[in-house]
């Protein structure tokens, strides 16, 4: 076997379905610094993401002012955290090598770093800005599918992320997948570790494929019940069920498994997250059943209502006076001296007070003729 019989490196390749591509990694140059598309996309998916969630905060009861607040330093955080997590699984390649460390143009993110630590830091800052956890949680990871759906092609680029060998139709091969098969069958590379068997001559599941369909059709499904939600925390838990129940199967067929032992750390994470978060939903649906009132959406609460209502007066660029004289403005009408003034403008009646104060008046109207009927006779 000689490197000449390989692909070339940039070569992707879907054998089955015919289709070529040669997609260098690295998308231009600006002052001898590479810009690959990795970062390109993985930030693509994070604008698209922000533009369906910021708009949608109201929906879930909460202010937008103190919502980007912990959406900023969530994202913040859970680029740490993926880079950390990764990072640590696989120290002994990076050991104190801070440039290596921080370098993440070529990959090297573990999704459910970023996770935990979007979760943490944005956890944190929700409790210091005064946002409800749980809400915020729920529009979030919406936005999270989209984001993970879109970012995954990054994977596609870099030609990694990839499974075992596979004759589907949507058998994927590539000059670095070859490479990166045979180098790690040698002995002492990852695979030949782990007793992974590969062929490099052969196709392998386009992993990162499977897992962005996954993504983006569960952006449609939490999307669309995003209306339909019960309780506030439902679509984070739906979110972990519906991730955690792709990702244990995708991860059972990938070569680049972060491992602890022979545990594949991700596999054995998302079975976990499955199996918890159903059985949360399914006490939480009883909880409901039982006593609904206990479980009241927060953007149905008075609290919700009134930090919306003080952060779209603060964008007026209204003064605590001005805030007080607007809300108090209607009890002011209420209090007018004006004699010509009527209650009734104040509400709206429904039909059946409609037709009843129809039947009174022709009652009234009735009982006027009547009289003066009897008037005429006494006449």
């Amino acid at each position: 076997m000689t490197t000449e019989t390989f692909l070339e490196e940039h070569e992707i390749v879907f054998p089955k379905l015919g289709w070529s591509f040669h997609i260098d990694p690295t998308a231009f140059t600006v002052f001898g610094f590479r810009i690959q598309w990795y970062g390109i996309i993985i930030t693509l998916g994070l604008i698209l993401a922000l533009c369906y969630v910021l708009p949608k905060m109201k929906r879930f009861g909460l202010d937008y002012d103190r919502a980007i607040d912990v959406i900023i330093f969530g994202v913040i955080g859970g680029i740490i955290g993926a880079r950390v997590y990764y990072v640590l699984m696989k120290w002994d390649e990076y050991k104190w090598d801070w440039k290596a460390i921080i370098n993440t143009r070529n990959g090297g993110l573990a999704v459910y770093g970023g996770i935990i630590g979007a979760f943490i830091i944005g956890y944190i800052v929700a409790r210091i800005r005064k946002v409800k956890v749980l809400p915020m949680m729920d529009i979030t990871v919406i936005g999270l599918l989209l984001g993970q759906g879109i970012g995954r092609w990054g994977n596609f680029i870099n030609q990694e992320a990839f499974g075992v060998n596979t004759d589907s139709i949507l058998g994927m091969t590539g000059g670095t997948i070859q490479r990166t098969i045979s180098n790690n069958m040698q002995i002492g590379g990852d695979m030949y570790f782990n007793d992974v068997k590969m062929l490099w001559e052969d196709p392998v599941h386009p992993c990162f494929l499977y897992e962005s369909a996954w993504c983006l059709l569960g952006f449609v499904v939490l999307a669309f019940w995003s209306k339909h939600r019960k309780y506030d925390g439902q679509l984070f838990l739906m979110y972990l069920s519906w991730y955690g129940a792709e990702r244990f199967i995708v991860e059972g067929l990938r070569t680049d498994s972060l491992m602890l032992g022979n545990i594949r750390i991700s596999q054995a994470l998302s079975a976990v997250l499955f199996v918890l978060s159903v059985i949360l939903q399914v006490m939480l649906f009883i909880r409901r059943k039982r006593d609904p009132e206990s479980m009241t959406l927060y953007v149905n609460t008075e609290e919700s209502h009134q930090l919306i209502e003080e952060s779209r007066r603060k964008r007026m660029g209204m003064s605590k006076e001005d805030a007080k004289i607007d809300s108090g403005k209607d009890l002011d009408i209420l209090n007018d001296d004006d004699d010509d003034f009527d209650m009734s403008e104040l509400s709206i009646l429904d039909d059946d007070d409609d037709n009843e104060d129809s039947s009174d008046e022709k009652q009234e109207a009735d009982s006027s003729d009547e009289k003066s009927d009897d008037n005429k006779e006494d006449k």
